[in-house]
């Protein structure tokens, strides 16, 4: 990784971590049911039989009501699972209760006996440090969602608060685009 990017991006991040924490409960609220209706209202949400989410951190708009949603229309909801220090899978989810805390604390699926027979996410959702309109994103710098973007051609959808829009991010060669940013 150039070491230019690597350390313009880390300079990024912590500018977006100020950001991030002055935003107020009441932005972060009225945000994330904007961003929620957005991703709702579009065509490859109603087309998206398999839909790929994450549970939100406090900075990040919150993706509740989304997989709830996905439950309610009845379509397979997966989540993701840090299986080791690079790699991550997406797992089914029948029920919001049921994840226990794991990697940095973000709940998690359990682990199935067998990996056979997990649908191909249509659409993924991807949770973002900051981005940039046209599909770059900043994400927490571990490259989880950059590697499994990489192997999963579903279409990805980053969600970001606009007070966390940028213009500036710099891509690198393993940084993959999203097809979509929605903000509020």
């Amino acid at each position: 990784m150039h070491g230019g990017a690597r350390a313009e991006k880390q300079r990024i991040r912590l500018e977006a971590r100020m950001i991030s924490e002055r935003l107020t409960p009441e932005y972060r609220q009225e945000a994330s049911r904007e961003i929620t209706r957005q991703v709702l209202d579009l065509p490859f949400w109603k087309q998206s039989g398999t839909v790929m989410a994450y549970w939100s951190l406090p900075g990040e708009p919150d993706t509740r009501e989304i997989m709830e949603t996905a439950l309610r229309e009845g379509k397979t909801l997966l989540l993701p699972r840090c299986v080791d220090a690079t790699r991550m899978v997406a797992l089914p989810v029948k029920d919001l209760s049921e994840p226990k805390a794991g990697v940095m604390g973000i709940p998690e699926p359990d682990m199935p006996e067998h990996m056979t027979g997990i649908p191909e996410p249509d659409l993924i959702l991807v949770p973002c440090m900051a981005a940039a309109l046209h599909g770059v994103r900043l994400g927490h710098g571990a490259g989880y969602y950059d590697r499994f973007l990489a192997d999963h051609p579903g279409r990805a959808v980053c969600l970001c608060f606009r007070a966390l829009l940028r213009s500036d991010l710099p891509a690198e060669e393993t940084d993959i685009i999203t097809d979509l940013v929605i903000t509020d």
